[in-house]
């Protein structure tokens, strides 16, 4: 199974994805990472500014990568801002039965009502905040978004994050 996470700047992306695979042991890719790597190696002459074209850019190397990890049985967590909302356009059936999709996006009145906590944890998996300021592993679930664990890994679901509630939106 491959997991997709997406979403815009600092809703979570890279923290869910870091205790996906502290749970279940499946390694992630942070795309963001793999942008830098091309661009510091100068691998690629897209520089940082160019969202669009890094979007189509990375989304090719990406997707081959997901195509790679299902023939192979393997499972992956990918996370970044740079998944297109059209990603399911380059799969077929049979790859898009072995992906799991899920996209984090805050409502701008979310986003007004919360601004300073987002800002205070826009950082957390860099900086090691998670392990005891912002995940609550009791609740298995982010103060500022009340995200399941469990939801991402065992439902067919797209979760849609709306004012601090988490509506499922099934596929």
């Amino acid at each position: 199974m491959v997991v997709l996470i997406a979403g815009s700047s600092h809703t979570g992306k890279t923290l869910l994805a870091q205790r996906l695979l502290e749970k279940y042991k499946y390694p992630y890719l942070s795309i963001d990472h793999m942008k830098m790597g091309l661009i510091r190696s100068k691998n690629t002459n897209l520089t940082i500014e160019e969202d669009n074209k890094l979007t189509d850019y990375l989304w090719g190397i990406v997707k081959e990568i997901v195509k790679t990890n299902i023939k192979n049985n393997q499972n992956l967590i990918i996370e970044g801002c740079y998944i297109p909302l059209n990603w399911k356009n380059d799969f077929e059936e049979r790859y898009l039965k072995q992906i799991k999709y899920t996209c984090l996006i805050m409502t701008e009145k979310y986003i007004d009502n919360n601004y300073k906590d987002i800002k205070l944890y826009e950082n957390a998996i860099e900086d090691r905040k998670y392990q005891d300021n912002i995940y609550n592993s009791t609740n298995r679930c982010f103060p500022h978004s009340t995200i399941s664990m469990f939801t991402f890994i065992y439902k067919d679901f797209t979760i849609i994050l709306k004012e601090g509630k988490v509506w499922n939106k099934q596929r």
